[in-house]
């Protein structure tokens, strides 16, 4: 054992869809923002304060696929991975970094049936914008009456 670790954990929300990069051969590669929260009361002024953490997530391949089909903005999703920090130049020839993690595993968060509820009322409402709360109301509740899809956990 080399006696390091280089371990992430993280539990937020997403702050993006997806963004897919295909490569040649057919390997893609994921990106998203990640956003965690932290509160602590100030002590001097007595008001909660929260501050909001953003991360770059990255996940490859077959994952990559799975995130980009379930994931959507605002889903809260837990992440495990790696940190690594990636060195280019700018336009002006100065060095920039980029710390990313590297995501090895996760779980969506997010109850499926709160993204269908969302998903039917947003597209019934595409369809008719003079929806009335009785059509609302039966839209949640046939939402339960959705095909099951193919996720794979």
């Amino acid at each position: 054992m080399s006696g390091t670790l280089n371990k992430v954990m993280l539990i937020g929300h997403t702050g993006d869809e997806v963004k897919m990069h295909w490569f040649e051969g057919g390997s893609c590669l994921g990106r998203f923002p990640l956003a965690t929260n932290d509160s602590y009361l100030n002590k001097s002024t007595g008001e909660r304060v929260t501050t909001t953490e953003w991360h770059n997530i990255v996940v490859r391949n077959k994952a990559a696929e799975i995130c980009e089909k379930y994931l959507k903005k605002g889903d809260k999703i837990y992440i495990e991975g790696r940190l690594k920090t990636r060195k280019w130049q700018d336009d002006q020839g100065r060095d920039r970094y980029s710390t990313e993690v590297q995501c090895i595993d996760f779980t969506f968060l997010t109850p499926k049936l709160e993204n269908q509820q969302e998903g039917t009322a947003s597209q019934k409402k595409a369809q008719d914008t003079n929806t009335s709360v009785s059509d609302n109301r039966s839209i949640s509740s046939t939402s339960t009456d959705i095909e099951e899809d193919d996720l794979p956990f």
